[in-house]
């Protein structure tokens, strides 16, 4: 067993911030003006502002154990059929901040393109709203540091909308991550470990989500409200593939396949080496030149942590016999397959992790964190966000984990913090 492997010797952030949250109390809501803790009896209401695509999946199937009461969208269409499948007890908004002012609802969904999942998280917070966000949690690094603070500093619980790192198969393993994080932290594979990410070890890149580039500007739809749907984005002329299904494919909004399937992929592999606390040092993307505007594919990323852990996302399936993850002292295959002797009867005797707080309704109403929280999220963010930004400079790059900023690159750090327009803003 090699003691280079931290997560034999190095006691969790996660864990130590869990407990340290064990201790709030709980309160009624009516105590607190209706934005404190709800005590268990109690039934959660909540809200869900972004009701296009994966907005309905949270309209009608996500965490439908607590009471919609408002949904929210700057289209009027999918606005009309949200509040329809909402019942009889949910109201409809075109402004999210009307949402956030009702003092009657206790969690906040935000299925919306990524341009707005910072600002949205950081004004629910600071109206005392819990938070349920999809992925990826922010668009850039400066606003997960944001959503970070806000966060801690108005008390809130905070979740993302990716769940591989402790329920259901990952992906090609066909397993949940737990096992394969019991094999690492056991040290079966040595250290340092290289996971690849690939078409061969089960992970699709989904290339299909590109820009398009000389766009002709169209007419906006009357029931779009185009100029609220672009918020703090660049304003730029309206064109149909710009928003709803395809907003993926722009820089302003999203990142890609990278954006679409990143944090979906890399939290789990972030979970499995144990590097909830940490970033790479080194950056580099094999792409062809990006456009400014649309997004493009890449062949190749590699993201190297100081330990000489890497990751590699693999985007044109280079290496068909690759492992999903490698070690001095063994291998694990797509399907839970290994070449180390004796792989299950070893793993078997294995100490199992550490147990995560997996039920949302329980993480608010007890006040403790969520297994996939904003700390550890905006980690696993922060790889997406580091593998975006090689490909848009195009060169390698160096990181420091511990300030969060590129060492020696004022062009890399522009995209930590990018402008906002108008009055739109993190503060």
């Amino acid at each position: 067993m090699n003691t280079r492997n931290p997560l034999l010797t190095r006691r969790s952030f996660v864990k130590t911030s869990v407990a340290a949250m064990a201790t709030v109390s709980l309160v009624p809501r009516h105590v607190l003006g209706g934005q404190g803790v709800t005590p268990p009896s109690e039934v959660l209401t909540r809200a869900v502002i972004g009701t296009g695509g994966m907005g309905m999946g949270h309209v009608k199937s996500i965490n439908t154990g607590c009471k919609l009461l408002a949904v929210c969208d700057v289209d009027a269409h999918h606005l009309a059929e949200a509040v329809t499948a909402g019942g009889p007890d949910c109201k409809g908004y075109r402004d999210f901040r009307e949402v956030l002012a009702r003092k009657d609802i206790d969690i906040v969904h935000i299925p919306t393109p990524p341009h707005w999942h910072a600002i949205m998280a950081v004004a629910a917070a600071k109206a005392g709203k819990d938070i349920w966000c999809e992925k990826p949690m922010t668009r850039t690094i400066g606003e997960g540091e944001a959503v970070v603070a806000a966060v801690a500093k108005y008390g809130r619980i905070y979740r993302l909308n990716t769940w591989f790192r402790f329920q259901d198969g990952l992906y090609g393993m066909g397993v949940p991550a737990k096992p394969i994080r019991k094999a690492v932290q056991g040290g079966l594979l040595g250290w340092p470990i290289k996971a690849t990410l690939s078409a061969s070890t089960g992970f699709d890149w989904k290339f299909y989500w590109v820009g398009k580039t000389g766009l002709t500007p169209q007419p906006v739809p009357a029931e779009l409200d185009y100029d609220f749907w672009l918020g703090p984005a660049p304003a730029k002329p309206y064109h149909p593939h710009r928003v709803h299904g395809t907003f993926r494919g722009y820089w302003d909004y999203d990142g890609g396949g990278l954006g679409d399937m990143g944090q979906h992929y890399l939290d789990p592999v972030q979970y499995i080496l144990g590097k909830d606390d940490d970033s790479p040092v080194e950056i580099e993307a094999e792409a062809p030149p990006q456009d400014a505007d649309a997004v493009g594919t890449f062949r190749r990323i590699r993201m190297k942590y100081r330990d000489g852990c890497e990751i590699v996302l693999d985007g044109e399936d280079r290496d068909k016999s690759a492992a999903f993850l490698e070690g001095p002292e063994g291998r694990i295959f797509k399907g839970m397959k290994s070449d180390i002797p004796g792989f299950e009867g070893k793993l078997a005797g294995l100490k199992e992790p550490d147990p995560q707080l997996t039920d949302f309704v329980e993480a608010v109403k007890t006040r403790r964190k969520f297994a996939l929280n904003e700390v550890n999220g905006h980690r696993s963010c922060t790889l997406v966000n580091l593998a975006k930004t090689a490909m848009q400079t195009g060169r390698v790059l160096r990181f420091d984990p511990d300030t969060q900023r590129f060492v020696g690159d004022a062009t890399a750090n522009a995209y930590i913090h990018q402008p906002m327009r108008g009055a739109w803003s993190l503060s």
